[in-house]
């Protein structure tokens, strides 16, 4: 939403009913990303556009009309964070944000009556709402036949059949959203408002408590409408709700509302679900007759799979070997771009050897920038394939299943399988996955979910793990007739670490920090469906894109630190003179062999005594004692403190060490050569089966991440549980990397 003067339309819906599909489909795509003033929830917002409008046309015809695309919620109780924003918004109470002229209120056409529960208390508010049977596709195969004509009159609001993911409808919306904004009153095609059905379906002795509490806040000089009222009323346990009354008012207003919760009790109505009996009960009546089904209605295909996916030990096994054929998948797909961007690395860095003569600015593009970055953009095609699958997994349905399937596991540890899709998305980036903690009712539960989330091996740690392992252990190793590979393999091992360490550390924080029983879960399992590849591409592409962004920013001034403090403050000069030499050697038909090799050996032990004495070096041997224990050397022990801002720097900074202290006068074969070759004093290899493994696990275990830690710190609103995530992730990260170097070594 804009705090300009443009008019705008709110979108709201459940989950799973494609309300972001329709949201692209209105916008082209292309939306800004912010959050509301004073709250952490984030709102994504585009611009309508013209009607049998394309991205193409887009930028010749500015749009007049704001779309924001509200948190994806089941009702308007306000228990979370995330429907106390979309309430807020709705109602007019978010500080800076104008009210929205007209509310789209997007609903699966299979499932009408209980995406009507969220309609019903939509149109309370009273502002122009129009009503997205969404999915319209999959409405005949469903065997469903819904009168839209006769719902919209029983409704009195406009209905459109929509599918966004065909694009079908979306004329057809936009044309009644510009109609409401234009005439400035919704398009009610009843003669009986239905914002007035509460009036009728609540019983009588709550709606007179919801009149004397309005009545009193007036006579006090607040004004809310009468759904906010009933609101407070109804979840009067839950903080959100109370935020809107003004403080010098709280302890009157508690007095208040106390004195019409005994009335309400003494007239026989017991919590609040009375509220859900008479929702229902309202949509039951409006669409008695629109809806006709088959009249031998055959189990879904959707029932029949879930037979399998949501047993109780088919399915968790299912979920495992998904997992780990996925992991599988990355590396034969990933395999050939990865070598293509080695090869076009390589050729950028000897393009520009050839052209600049050898000095600090040859030294500082090839050694820091090409080897620094290139190194890590190498690794883009395993992160765009893992957000792909799990576009693919979110999109097709199959994540509810799997959240449903480790519930009874989450539980035992004190969790709900609410934590699950946080902790999932989580494999992704652990901020959103932070932030879907909103979406979990309890305190408690929110924030152990947050502080275990971290733990989830991100799509930052995986270019870690595919340096070591494609380093270190031989792609030649295949099992199952070549299909599965040792490093797959390993790869799905570190990947699911994180999580495994995760449940005592859940179990130990639910015990100690935030005893109590977990909250109960219940989550709407939607039909299965095939996934929109404009929408599943148009993701991996944004997350991608996010991902190179700070590779040119955070991990390209990183590159050039570390650059700096290995190549200064010792004189090159004597190394330069004798690259040039060996240069113009090679570049000679009749080149002395035996004076190219002496120069060979000259510049590889320059570099090696140039290194060991710079700013890099001489802090390496400091902290060498320290990092030695887990098998690591100095170089090491220093990429791993400078990745602790983002994780994945630590291969930017190994691609710039080994790529200045290169032992070999090719300095653009693959980082992973360079490695192979890296020796200890004493001639052992750096890199063993033990040293790799235990950089993985610290990997796995450690904090190593600010955003994120910044996330932990915005969503308490407090320093103390991003400093205690840091503790306690550092701490074991540290025993564990010990731990698996030692047994290790034992191999």
């Amino acid at each position: 939403m804009s705090i300009s003067d443009r008019p705008s339309v709110a979108l709201i819906g459940n989950p799973n009913t494609g309300k972001s599909s329709l949201f692209n489909a209105l916008c082209g795509g292309k939306a800004r990303v912010g959050n509301y003033p004073g709250v952490t929830v984030e709102h994504k917002t585009g611009r309508l556009l013209p009607e049998g409008s394309s991205l193409r046309r887009q930028s010749s015809a500015p749009p007049e009309i704001d779309v924001v695309d509200l948190p994806g919620t089941y009702s308007l109780a306000a228990r979370s964070a995330d429907e106390a924003v979309s309430v807020d918004v709705l109602a007019g109470n978010m500080p800076g944000l104008a009210r929205p002229n007209v509310v789209v209120v997007i609903v699966d056409a299979t499932n009408l009556e209980r995406n009507l529960y969220l309609f019903s208390q939509v149109i309370e508010l009273g502002l122009p709402t129009i009503l997205a049977l969404n999915m319209w596709d999959r409405v005949s195969s469903s065997g469903l036949r819904i009168d839209t004509e006769a719902l919209s009159q029983r409704l009195g609001v406009p209905v459109v059949c929509t599918c966004a993911s065909k694009r079908t409808g979306i004329d057809e919306l936009r044309r009644h959203i510009e109609t409401a904004i234009a005439a400035g009153t919704g398009a009610s095609n009843s003669e009986t408002p239905s914002m007035d059905w509460a009036r009728a379906a609540f019983p009588e002795p709550f709606q007179h408590e919801v009149d004397r509490l309005t009545q009193w806040l007036r006579d006090e000089g607040v004004l809310l409408a009468p759904f906010q009222v009933e609101r407070l009323l109804i979840d009067a346990c839950d903080a959100h709700s109370h935020r809107i009354i003004p403080k010098p008012l709280a302890k009157a207003w508690e007095r208040h509302l106390e004195e019409s919760q005994q009335r309400i009790a003494a007239a026989g109505i017991q919590g609040p679900l009375f509220e859900t009996r008479a929702r229902y009960g309202w949509v039951k009546r409006m669409t008695a007759g629109t809806i006709e089904r088959s009249a031998v209605r055959h189990d879904s295909r959707s029932d029949s799979i879930d037979r399998w996916l949501t047993h109780r030990w088919i399915g968790l096994g299912f979920f495992l070997v998904l997992m780990f054929l996925i992991f599988q998948a990355i590396t034969w797909f990933a395999q050939w771009p990865m070598e293509w961007i080695d090869h076009v690395q390589a050729a950028v860095g000897s393009g520009v050897e050839s052209i600049l003569s050898p000095g600090p600015l040859r030294s500082l593009l090839v050694d820091g920038v090409i080897a620094g970055v290139g190194s890590v953009i190498k690794f883009l095609p395993q992160i765009a394939i893992l957000f792909l699958f799990i576009a693919i997994l979110e999109d097709c349905g199959y994540m509810s299943r799997a959240a449903f399937v480790m519930d009874k596991f989450m539980s035992s540890v004190g969790m709900s399988g609410k934590s699950f899709l946080p902790l999932m998305s989580s494999f992704a980036c652990a901020i959103p996955g932070i932030m879907a903690t909103r979406t979990i009712d309890h305190r408690k539960d929110r924030m152990v979910t947050m502080l275990v989330a971290p733990l989830m091996s991100c799509s930052a740690r995986l270019p870690v793990y595919v340096l070591m392992v494609y380093a270190i252990f031989p792609d030649e190793v295949r099992y199952a007739s070549g299909w599965i590979s040792l490093q797959g393999i390993i790869i799905f091992a570190m990947q699911s670490l994180g999580a495994i360490v995760a449940i005592p550390v859940a179990w130990l924080l639910k015990r100690f920090l935030f005893p109590g029983e977990p909250s109960t879960f219940i989550m709407e399992l939607a039909s299965y469906k095939w996934p929109s590849w404009r929408v599943l591409l148009a993701r991996v592409w944004e997350r991608v894109l996010s991902f190179v962004t700070r590779a040119g920013t955070l991990i390209l001034v990183t590159s050039v630190l570390v650059w700096a403090a290995a190549y200064f403050p010792v004189d090159h000069s004597g190394l330069d003179r004798s690259v040039v030499e060996l240069e113009r050697l090679q570049a000679s038909s009749d080149a002395n062999t035996d004076r190219m090799a002496e120069l060979r050996q000259s510049i590889n032990q320059e570099k090696s005594r140039l290194i060991e004495r710079s700013f890099l070096g001489r802090a390496g041997n400091a902290i060498e004692p320290l990092v030695k224990p887990l098998g690591w050397n100095g170089q090491i022990g220093i990429a791993v403190l400078a990745s602790f801002p983002a994780r994945e720097v630590i291969i930017a900074t190994l691609g710039t060490i080994y790529a200045l202290g290169s032992e070999s006068d090719d300095d653009n074969r693959g980082l992973q050569a360079q490695m192979r070759e890296a020796k200890w004093p004493d001639g052992r290899p750096v890199f063993t089966l033990a040293s790799g493994l235990s950089i993985m696990v610290f990997f796995v275990l450690c904090a190593q991440c600010a955003s994120t830690l910044l996330t932990i710190r915005r969503e308490t609103n407090s320093w103390r549980w991003p400093i205690f995530s840091f503790g306690y992730m550092t701490l074991l990260a540290y025993v564990g990397a010990w731990l698996t170097y030692n047994v290790a070594s034992m191999w």
